[in-house]
């Protein structure tokens, strides 16, 4: 299959499954198994609390139709009693999804689905036990009818515990981008268990003991999903008592200087935590396993504010970008070696990439090299880490500003940039930061949109218009900025999603032998 005709296929893929998505908010059936995958898939993308409180808001959003009839019905007396319980139910429904979160981290491979389904089984048992009738309605009752026929012969917990189960497989494939090397196991798990369970259902008991079967048989799997949730609580809690410590590499760690004074510094201990420490007596705390080496002032002017945007976006950011690239025919992996093509990357070689947001120029260069990121938001590198486990990478990963590097002189074979400078503070500054670590003959590569992406995509958006309307100055690439010293300055324009829409600059630092090479500026088409 030649790539064109890939692709094609791939957007025809992703407008059907947007479809069945859309009919899921309108078609009780559907909405049973998209309902669930949905609110996995968001709750997996933000911190604990914010996927909780998202879930919460979106709850009471579609919900607020039958909330409306549930008070009319209710009337005046009871209004205030049925709005408590409903707020009640609301929780209870979301709990599962973020206990999730929680657990489903610290689970490996497939076994990383099993905390939705088991939790959904035991919040769903708890709320028919607590709530009142008639409050909200139990997810069984929006299953279609094939599987709810399960229910006569299984109890009401199995087809609760197939289709959160299915929701959390689902989110999984998606996580591992469906390649079938990764989820062949997992799939394979979960499509014997539904294939055993339809024989299961057919080997139905005599009619003397079908009304007894479902009652034990229910009752028994109930209980076996609570004393499983209570598991996956009690090992979430015992990790995240452990203390998450920076497992850097030991090259890194003599390379590093702080951004304030330039001095070395150590990592030590500090009661349940770490710190990097300057022989000045600077610290810089070790938060969930990342040294936090900014400043106050690194957070300023355009680098706070369009940190705030990430911090809103990071936990989309990847996901936003593969549904993108699908519905506009575009093939990520070509995109992102349109740029990548372009350093020179060898074996064993130490590589730094800063603004490395959610980690993803990692996937596209060697095995063999080391890697070092650094970025501003806390946000992106917490997506940062969970890919990088994911994708069984190893780097080393910083929080600080570009513009201020905390790396000794002359650190890294490979220095390169995607996405950001456009709005940072000081361009300069941060392009004589990438020069001062980069050794000598190193090529440094720097990407990002143009000004023609900014307005047609950025401008536009119901979110990113309210950082990039009323800009002082339009996006330009920093070719003015780069030192008269360097050497091969090249400045290609790329053709992802349309004619300039993406610049790429690089050029070499002097080498002891290096010779001047005339700037240029040409214009290559990313599909090429």
């Amino acid at each position: 299959m030649n790539p064109s005709t890939r692709i094609r296929l791939k957007q025809i893929a992703a407008w059907a499954v947007a479809s069945v998505f859309v009919l899921g908010f309108f078609f009780a059936p559907v909405g049973a198994f998209t309902g669930p995958a949905l609110g996995a898939w968001l709750v997996g993308t933000q911190r604990v609390r914010r996927g909780f409180v998202w879930l919460v808001a979106l709850g009471l959003l579609f919900g607020a139709p039958q909330i409306w009839r549930g008070v009319a019905h209710a009337g005046p007396g009871a209004a205030f009693s049925y709005l408590g319980w409903t707020a009640v139910a609301l929780v209870v429904g979301v709990l599962p999804f973020t206990f999730h979160r929680i657990a489903s981290p610290h689970l490996p491979g497939f076994a990383a689905t099993l905390p939705l389904p088991v939790y959904a089984v035991a919040f769903a048992a708890a709320g028919t036990a607590w709530l009142p009738a008639g409050v909200a309605g139990a997810h069984g009752d929006r299953l279609p009818a094939w599987l709810t026929h399960l229910a006569v012969s299984a109890g009401p917990a199995a087809p609760v515990f197939l289709a959160f189960w299915f929701a959390a497989a689902l989110v999984w494939a998606w996580n591992q981008e469906f390649r079938w090397t990764r989820i062949r196991v997992g799939a394979s798990i979960f499509a014997g268990v539904c294939v055993l369970t339809a024989i299961l259902e057919q080997l139905q008991a005599p009619p003397s003991t079908a009304a007894v079967r479902p009652a034990l048989v229910g009752a028994g799997f109930t209980w076996a999903c609570f004393a499983a949730a209570v598991g996956f609580a009690a090992w979430a809690l015992f990790r995240s008592l452990q203390s998450q410590g920076w497992e850097c590499r030991p090259e890194t760690l003599r390379i590093l200087r702080s951004p304030v004074s330039g001095d070395a510094m150590r990592l030590v201990r500090e009661g349940h935590g770490e710190a990097l420490v300057s022989a000045a007596g600077e610290r810089f705390p070790v938060r969930n396993g990342i040294p936090d080496l900014r400043r106050p002032e690194d957070l300023t002017g355009d680098n706070g504010k369009y940190n705030h945007l990430y911090e809103a976006i990071g936990g989309f950011y990847d996901d936003i970008q593969r549904v993108a690239c699908a519905f506009g025919r575009i093939d990520r992996d070509a995109y992102v070696m349109s740029y990548m093509r372009l350093l020179d990357v060898k074996a064993g070689d130490s590589v730094l990439e800063t603004s490395v947001g959610t980690g993803l120029n990692f996937k596209y260069l060697p095995g063999s090299v080391s890697l070092t990121g650094i970025d501003l938001s806390p946000e992106m590198l917490a997506n940062c880490q969970s890919n990088l486990r994911r994708w069984q990478f190893q780097a080393d990963l910083l929080m600080g500003n570009a513009e201020s590097l905390p790396f000794a002189d002359e650190s890294f074979d490979v220095v390169f940039h995607v996405g950001g400078i456009n709005f940072f503070n000081d361009r300069a500054r941060a392009i004589r930061e990438m020069i001062r670590v980069a050794k000598p003959g190193t090529k440094i590569l720097i990407a990002d949109e143009t000004e023609e992406h900014v307005k047609a995509m950025y401008e536009s958006g119901p979110v990113t218009n309210l950082f990039y309307r009323n800009r002082k100055e339009p996006v330009a690439a920093p070719v003015d900025l780069v030192p008269p010293e360097m050497l091969e300055t090249h400045l290609e324009l790329l053709k992802p999603v349309g004619k300039n829409r993406f610049y790429v600059l690089t050029f070499r630092k002097p080498g002891p032998r290096d010779a001047r090479v005339k700037s240029e500026t040409v214009e290559v088409d990313a599909g090429s």
